[in-house]
């Protein structure tokens, strides 16, 4: 299994989300924190917003925060928000398949069997858990939170 970078960003800012509430996260904190570019992290919030898993403030001052207790909200439900289905091989979408042996394929229904099981582990899974470890996680972002430009102004 491999998720896109896409999905991993999502996730981190959620966790991220979680770890500062209730303050805002700002999309730059983020970009600046993964080391990626501004407008993919924009992308992903906006989704994450829509979806209903964050709130987001505009203007000066603004930022991100979650809309739902970290609890509640499943990895695995954010992994099928921003992956789609999970069609590892051909034959797991109709549409798609050209595959002769659908339906008596050993392989097929294997695979298919492990991505439920892959599935099934993220959907026990909530942001929440993969923020329980605040304290370590927040030393590990700190020093990564400013830029040298903000470190030497300050």
């Amino acid at each position: 299994m491999k998720l896109t970078s896409y999905t991993n960003y999502a996730l981190r800012s959620l966790q991220l989300a979680a770890l500062k509430s209730p303050d805002l996260v700002r999309v730059d904190d983020v970009a600046r924190i993964h080391d990626l570019s501004r407008p993919h992290i924009t992308k992903i919030v906006h989704e994450l917003g829509k979806a209903g898993y964050l709130e987001t403030v505009r203007g000066r001052g603004g930022g991100f925060r979650l809309a739902r207790d970290p609890k509640d909200i499943a990895v695995g439900e954010v992994v099928r928000i921003t992956e789609g289905p999970l069609d590892l091989v051909e034959c797991f979408n109709p549409d798609k398949n050209t595959c002769p042996l659908i339906g008596i394929c050993v392989l097929s229904k294997k695979i298919q069997e492990a991505t439920t099981a892959f599935m099934a582990v993220l959907d026990d899974l909530t942001i929440a858990d993969i923020s329980a470890n605040r304290g370590q996680l927040m030393d590990r972002i700190a020093p990564l939170e400013f830029s040298p430009k903000q470190k030497a102004s300050q």
